[in-house]
């Protein structure tokens, strides 16, 4: 299992990078991006999950009900083109981490599939949904 966010920006086998934080939320299009080369993942991971969480959002009495325009989208480095998108509905009016989707393997080929699923309990809670305890 590999995490990359705001404290480790870059996965240990090289395939994926968080180019960083936009705290401020200025600036026009994407605040916040993820790369992946999938031709660099290692051949034994099947899956790759695109999280956000709050941070702090209990002390910041703060909730995904209170983020609007909220979106994941998958765009072709080489052309910018937008293969598909997916826009958080604004009724998450109590979670604070959220999975926006997935990219796994099927036959032999990635695929994305929008998950949508959040979480009250922020990353812990989101992470005993993988297995994965913090």
């Amino acid at each position: 299992t590999d995490f990359i966010f705001y404290n480790q920006l870059k996965s240990s086998c090289g395939s994926g990078e968080h180019t960083g934080d936009n705290l401020t939320d200025a600036g026009e299009g994407d605040d916040e991006a993820i790369k992946v080369d999938l031709s660099r993942v290692p051949a034994d991971v099947q899956k790759i999950a695109f999280t956000v969480t709050i941070h702090e959002a209990d002390q910041r009495k703060q909730n995904f009900g209170q983020v609007g325009n909220a979106y994941i989208r998958i765009v072709n480095a080489d052309t910018s083109a937008e293969i598909t998108r997916y826009d958080l509905a604004e009724d998450a009016s109590t979670e604070t981490a959220m999975i926006f989707g997935e990219l796994y393997r099927h036959s032999g080929e990635w695929r994305f599939t929008a998950v949508g699923q959040g979480y009250a309990g922020g990353l812990k809670a989101m992470c005993n949904q993988y297995g994965i305890n913090i």
